[in-house]
């Protein structure tokens, strides 16, 4: 994969490649000074972002922001509310492993894309983008509610934040995200107009998929948060190339 990137990368142009690098660079620096990431959150999402944009083009890099500017308004959305309830996000914003759990997905499509010149692969990522796009925006404004959530493999009430809990005022929030991803992928020209529909359907499936990763693999401490969100990731991904075809 590595190798891939530095291929591509030699082949660009110096003045595209200083261009990457320098979007890059003030992306990461622009998302540390609004605290959506700490400092190990800024080098993993330079590094993705800097990987997006040379195997994918600067459609891709705008479709991060869009994402990470989506992320961020729903973070900073109730958030004296969340910090009563005990989970409102780190003020120093998201580290490295949570910035990688949401953008490896992606990145690996990117390349994959790039390598194999294959397209699907692309709608694969902006799948990606849409599943981190609807579980974040999901559980932060889900929490702004009330205190009650309801778990997902029971519908039982359970305590709002509670592992595999949503919300329909989460959940409708989310799906939103995820459309204005998948959007913001086509208006950008990263995928065409007519796959719009499958990269968003995938990321609110993946949202689901999370869910019931927490509420089952996570609630037993087999996976981590952060090992949720990658599986999620991927299989949206792996949702959207399938029906692509």
């Amino acid at each position: 994969m590595l190798i891939a990137v530095l291929v591509h990368a030699w082949a660009m142009s110096g003045s595209r490649l200083a261009a990457a690098a320098a979007t890059t660079v003030g992306f990461a620096l622009l998302a540390l000074a609004l605290r959506g990431v700490n400092r190990s959150g800024a080098l993993a999402g330079g590094a993705a972002c800097l990987v997006l944009f040379v195997c994918a083009g600067p459609a891709a890099f705008a479709t991060l922001v869009t994402l990470f500017l989506l992320t961020w308004i729903a973070t900073r959305f109730g958030f004296r509310r969340k910090q009563e309830l005990g989970l409102a996000e780190r003020r120093e914003g998201r580290d490295a492993w949570q910035v990688l759990a949401n953008l490896t997905a992606a990145a690996v499509c990117a390349i994959t894309s790039a390598v194999t010149g294959n397209s699907r692969w692309l709608i694969a990522a902006v799948a990606a983008f849409a599943e981190a796009a609807t579980d974040t925006v999901a559980s932060e404004i889900g929490q702004t509610g009330g205190r009650t959530s309801y778990l997902i493999t029971t519908w039982k009430p359970v305590a709002t934040g509670t592992d595999g809990g949503i919300t329909v005022r989460g959940t409708t929030a989310g799906a939103v995200a995820g459309i204005l991803v998948s959007i913001a992928g086509a208006a950008f020209g990263m995928i065409p107009i007519r796959p719009i529909g499958i990269a968003a359907v995938a990321g609110v499936l993946g949202m689901l998929a999370d869910s019931l990763l927490g509420a089952t693999l996570q609630r037993r401490g087999w996976l981590n948060n952060d090992g949720v969100n990658l599986l999620s990731t991927i299989f949206a991904a792996l949702l959207a190339f399938a029906l692509a075809r």
